[in-house]
């Protein structure tokens, strides 16, 4: 049983790690902040009782299962909003317009930095995660999970039911495709 330090410790050690994970799988910061409450939340209140060993894999289960019903809603809601779309618009009104969009930026913040630079960031991310994207799955689970989230070979291994020699095979694949992929559309990490 887990006392309840433990569960906080463990929650406060995860909360970034899962984070990232999350805004990684939705691309959005609000809705990955959402997803790792979620899951902290039903963690504690359903498996606060179990071993302090077992928080890990109950916790990443629990957070693809929420990332999952984040999706299943998106699409359900985005079928609505695509259907009732075109109701109540009035003609002369300009719908691009954002408020937000003409405040000024402070300086530092990824907000103030030059056009050129966020064209070129946004282009480096995008193929970088186009390149994770064309990972056969089980290297790309197995990449995540020791590189994004951050957990050791039996871990992962718990995590994808395989033999901590699949997960070292499956990551070293994986980082030498990536290495050569990016490499050859002129990226160097």
């Amino acid at each position: 049983m887990a006392t309840d330090k433990e569960l906080s410790d463990f929650l406060e050690n995860v909360e970034r790690r899962a984070f990232k994970q999350a805004v990684y799988a939705v691309r959005k910061d609000e809705a990955a902040l959402d997803i790792v409450q979620d899951a902290m939340i039903k963690l504690a209140e359903k498996y606060g009782d179990k071993p302090a060993a077992e928080l890990p894999m109950l916790f990443q289960r629990i957070l693809q299962n929420t990332i999952l019903d984040y999706f299943r809603r998106e699409k359900v809601r985005n079928t609505w909003v695509s259907l009732f779309s075109g109701m109540g618009r009035r003609e002369g009104e300009d719908e691009e317009f954002d408020i937000l969009e003409s405040l000024e930026a402070e300086q530092g913040s990824a907000s103030a930095e030059s056009s050129a630079d966020q064209v070129e960031r946004q282009q480096t991310l995008s193929l970088i995660d186009a390149e994770v994207q064309k990972l056969p799955a089980r290297q790309r689970e197995a990449f995540l999970m020791r590189y994004w989230q951050d957990m050791d070979v039996a871990e992962t291994a718990e995590a994808m039911g395989c033999s901590e020699g699949s997960v070292k095979t499956h990551c070293s694949r994986a980082t030498h495709t990536l290495a050569e992929s990016l490499k050859a559309k002129g990226i160097k990490l």
